[in-house]
This record gives structure tokens, C-alpha cells and sequence, in this order.
């Protein structure tokens, strides 16, 4: 098995050094690879990488079926032993790519909790505010509504990355990419309120977060969890029964600017999504409201309404 242990080796070092991949995503790849592997010492097929062919590729993906993984689950691995394949043909250790006969499961669409603005001023109005730390889970909520950024991009987010004169703030998304997201005067406002009346009364704040916008009671960065935490409490405060969490708040914020007409060019900058596909989604609007887009928009209406 040594050229199993190479070959995931040197494609470990095309994805740190040459794909620039994150430390969570090297893993996943090495790791969807890995079952690959597990599957050839249990079937006994005794090839290396290199001579795989495509039968034995079709029937990992059989097996897969019988694991009884999800399928997602079970397209993410695919997509990650293609990777595996197309990094061996880049290196000219195969002549053709045996994973091209893979087939990934069709998936099913599922379309994400979407609140209406009611919702979400409810959960902002179950926030109290006497409470130490209410200014600043008010300003969290505010901040993820009106920029629509991910968990990761709120905890993370900086006090010099806040450009509110231009009415800015710079986050840093996946693969540490970096981009402006407009953002509001309510959400400035309380921003803004949280640092002068809560943050800088803290007793103590770590030097390694003294940037940070939002910090927990000891001084220190919010972990995603507490951010989890805090959503559900006040949901759960607010009676909203539907699955909330801090995505939720970046699927209403492009759902709601989609519904209002928004262009999905710059939906898709604001959320960071590298394709557009991905920003499609939130294409799932009322049909009332296809309607009358239809009706506002497509010229054979417009020349009705003259006729």
C-alpha cells in the first residue's frame, strides 16, 4: 500500500501549496481518498491508485450505497476521489481518468428556513436589553440580517474592517477571501452602541482580540456555538417554531432582497458565493411575485397594457 500512501501525500501537498485549500477541506479530500482506500483492503483488490480502472470505481460507489451513507454524503466523496483522479492525470501518472464513470446520486433540493421580517423583529424584540451582554446580541442579530454574513465572518469580524462612512464592512469569507458588504444605518447604530456602551466597559480584553467586534464576558472572541446558543434562546423566547439558526438570517437576507427585486449578481457578491448556481437558490419567491415581475417586466405585457 505504499503508493496509496504516496500518491495521498504528494496530492495533500497540490492542495495545501497549489490550491491554497483550507486545513478543513485538505482533510475532507484525504479523507473521502482514505475510503477509497478502505474499500480496495476490504474487496482485496491489489492495485495501486494508478491502476484503478473504472469497474473498481463504479463498484466503490455501490458500496458506498450500502454503507447506507446520506446522499450527500456520498456525492461529496465522489467529488472528492475525482479530485483524487484529475490531480493524477495532472501529473501525468495516468493516461485516463478512470473516476469520469462515476455517477454522484441526484440530490434532493431542499430549500432553507426563510423568516419574514415579523420573525425577525420578534427575535430582536425578545432580546433583553438590561441584560450585560443585550446591546451586544442585539447588534449580532442586526449585523447578520443586514449584511447576511456566515457565523464564521461574524465572530471574525473586525473593528478595522468597519468602514461605516462609506457604509462598508470588510469580511473575510471561504478560503480567506475577503469582500465589502454594504451595511445599514440600523445595524451601524447598533454596532456602534454595543462598543461605546458595553464592549469598552469590559473589565478585561485579551490582546489577542482587541480588534474583535463581538467578545463574550472574559474579553474574548464568540465562538460559533455561542452564536448558535443565543439564536436559539431568543427564538425560542420570540415562539418562532421554525429551525432557526445564523444561517437562517443569511437565507432571509438574500431571500428578501431577491423577493424585492434585487440583481442575483449582486446578491452572489454580497454572500461571497463563488458561482452563481449557488445564488439561485434563493430564487424560490411566491408566485405571486413571478407574476407580477412577468407582468411589470416582459415586453408582450407591457404591449397589452398599451393595447
Amino acid at each position: 500500500m505504499t503508493d496509496w500512501k504516496n500518491c495521498l501525500q504528494s496530492f495533500k501537498a497540490y492542495l495545501l501549496l497549489e490550491k491554497s485549500l483550507s486545513k478543513h477541506s485538505i482533510e475532507a479530500y484525504i479523507r473521502d481518498v482514505g475510503k477509497l482506500l478502505e474499500y480496495v483492503l476490504i474487496k482485496k483488490i491489489d492495485l495501486r491508485p494508478t491502476e484503478m480502472k473504472e469497474d473498481h470505481l463504479v463498484g466503490f460507489v455501490y458500496y458506498l450505497d450500502e454503507l447506507g451513507l446520506e446522499a450527500k454524503s456520498q456525492a461529496r466523496m465522489i467529488s472528492g476521489i475525482r479530485a483524487f483522479y484529475k490531480y493524477l492525470l495532472m501529473e501525468d501518472l495516468i493516461n485516463t481518468d478512470p473516476s469520469a464513470a462515476m455517477e454522484s446520486p441526484k440530490l434532493k433540493r431542499t430549500l432553507p428556513d426563510v423568516m419574514s421580517y415579523e420573525e425577525i423583529n420578534a427575535i430582536i424584540s425578545a432580546i433583553d436589553l438590561s441584560l450585560p451582554q443585550g446591546h451586544r446580541n442585539k447588534a449580532i442579530i442586526e449585523t447578520l440580517y443586514a449584511c447576511g454574513l456566515r457565523v464564521s465572518e461574524l465572530v471574525t469580524l473586525r473593528i478595522s474592517n468597519l468602514f461605516f462612512e462609506e457604509g462598508f464592512v470588510k469580511v473575510t469569507g471561504k478560503n480567506n477571501k475577503e469582500r465589502l458588504v454594504p451595511i445599514g444605518p440600523k445595524a451601524k447604530k447598533d454596532i456602534l452602541f454595543y462598543l461605546d456602551q458595553e464592549r469598552k466597559n469590559l473589565p478585561l480584553i485579551d490582546k489577542n482580540y482587541e480588534d474583535f467586534v463581538f467578545l463574550n464576558r472574559r474579553g474574548k472572541g464568540l465562538t460559533r456555538v455561542m452564536i448558535f446558543t443565543i439564536i436559539k434562546e431568543l427564538s425560542t423566547l420570540a415562539g418562532i417554531q421554525k429551525n432557526v439558526s445564523p444561517h437562517t438570517f443569511r437565507h432571509s437576507f438574500a431571500t428578501h432582497l431577491v423577493e424585492g427585486g434585487a440583481d442575483l449578481r449582486a446578491v452572489q457578491e454580497m454572500l461571497g458565493h463563488e458561482s452563481i448556481t449557488t445564488t439561485e437558490m434563493y430564487t424560490h419567491v411566491d408566485r405571486n411575485y413571478l407574476r407580477e415581475t412577468i407582468l411589470q417586466f416582459h415586453p408582450l405585457s407591457k404591449m397589452l397594457k398599451k393595447g
